[in-house]
C-alpha cells in the first residue's frame, strides 16, 4: 500500500507527489516495487535489500541520496512466535523522502501513520521525521517488551502444576522473541551511533537533543530484553527440574494406589481359588471377604499417608 503525504505529520494525504513530500509504502505490491523505481528513481537494489526480513541496518550515503535501515519489531499471532523484526528503509533525497517496510507494523501504520509523541510536538524536517521513527521504534519494543512480561508471568502459572512440555515451548517462543529484538536492538544503536557522528556538525540543536533521546530509548529497550532473556533463560531451566519433579510426584502416586488397589485383588485372588477355605458355605463370606479387603487397603493407605507417598 502506497500513500502519499504533504508532510511528516501524516495528516494531509496528496494524490501525487510533489517536492518535500513523504511516501509511506507498507506491503508493497509489484505494480508499486515498479512504480518506486520509476516514478521516484529508487535503485532496484535498495528496495531488495529493504523488502529482504534478514537484511542488517545500515546507514549509506550517497550523492543524490541517503539510506537509512532500521530493525522494527512487528506482531505475528499466525506462526506461533508472537513478535520478530523487520527491515524499516528510509530513503530521502533532496526532493522527497521515502518509508518502506515489508510488514505492517506499529511504528508506522498505514491509516494513522502520524509521528506526534505530545501535544504541538511536529516534525519539522526530514532529520526530526528520521530520528522520530527511531524513537517511536523504541517506545513500540518497550511496549511489546511489557507484553512479553505479562504473558511470561501466566505462563509461569501453568508451568507450577505442568507436567507436559506445551508451556516450556510457549516459553521458548518468548525467548525467540527475545533473541530477534536483541539483535535488531544491537544493529540499530550502531545505525544511530554512525548517524550522530556523521550529523555531529550539520545537526540542530532539537535534533541533537532528540537524537539522545532516541539512544536512550533504544540502549533501554536493549537492556530491558537482556534482562528479560537472562531471566527466562534460568526460569526454562528451572521449570524443566519442575516438569521432571511433578512428573515424578505422579509416577509415585500412580504406583502407590496400584499396591493399594493389590491388596483387595490378592484377597479376592485367595478366595476366589477352587480349594477348602472354610467359607464355602457361609452365606456371609462375600460381605466378609469385601470386609477383609477395604480394611487392609485403608491401613495401606494410612501407611502410605504417614509415609508422604500419597
Amino acid at each position: 500500500m502506497l500513500k502519499i503525504f504533504k508532510s511528516f505529520g501524516g495528516y494531509l494525504e496528496i494524490p501525487k507527489a510533489e517536492k518535500g513530500c513523504w511516501i509511506n509504502i507498507v506491503q508493497p505490491s509489484q505494480d508499486e516495487i515498479n512504480r518506486i523505481q520509476t516514478e521516484f528513481n529508487v535503485p532496484a537494489d535498495i528496495i531488495q535489500d529493504i523488502l529482504d526480513v534478514d537484511e542488517r541496518p545500515r546507514y549509506e550515503v550517497d550523492e543524490d541520496w541517503s539510506l537509512i535501515i532500521l530493525r522494527i519489531p512487528v506482531e505475528s499471532p499466525s506462526n506461533g512466535v508472537p513478535y520478530y523484526t523487520v527491515p524499516l528503509g528510509i530513503f530521502r533525497t533532496e526532493s522527497l523522502t521515502i518509508t518502506l517496510c515489508s510488514a505492517p507494523n506499529e511504528v508506522l501504520p498505514i491509516d494513522k501513520p502520524a509521528l506526534y509523541r505530545g501535544q504541538g510536538q511536529l516534525v519539522h524536517d526530514d532529520l526530526n521525521f528520521v530520528i522520530k521513527l527511531f524513537l517511536r521504534s523504541g517506545s513500540t519494543y518497550l511496549r511489546y517488551l511489557k507484553q512479553i512480561n505479562q504473558q511470561t508471568a501466566l505462563i509461569e502459572n501453568e508451568l507450577e502444576k505442568s507436567i507436559r512440555n506445551k508451556e516450556l515451548n510457549k516459553l521458548l517462543k518468548m525467548e525467540k522473541c527475545l533473541v530477534f529484538f536483541i539483535t535488531s536492538l544491537k544493529a540499530n544503536e550502531i545505525v544511530l551511533a554512525k548517524l550522530r557522528n556523521t550529523l555531529k556538525k550539520d545537526i540542530t540543536e532539537l535534533n541533537e537533543d532528540l537524537l539522545e533521546d532516541a539512544i536512550i530509548e533504544n540502549k533501554q529497550a536493549l537492556e530491558m530484553s537482556q534482562i528479560y532473556s537472562d531471566i527466562q533463560s534460568g526460569m526454562m531451566d528451572a521449570f524443566a527440574s519442575v516438569i521432571s519433579n511433578n512428573l515424578n510426584v505422579v509416577m509415585k502416586q500412580l504406583a502407590s494406589i496400584s499396591i493399594i488397589l493389590m491388596i483387595p485383588t490378592l484377597i479376592a485372588s485367595l478366595y476366589g481359588m477352587n480349594v477348602p477355605n472354610h467359607l464355602e458355605d457361609n452365606p456371609w463370606a462375600f460381605f466378609f471377604v469385601i470386609l477383609i479387603s477395604a480394611f487392609l487397603a485403608l491401613v495401606g493407605i494410612i501407611i502410605f499417608r504417614k509415609k508422604d507417598l500419597f
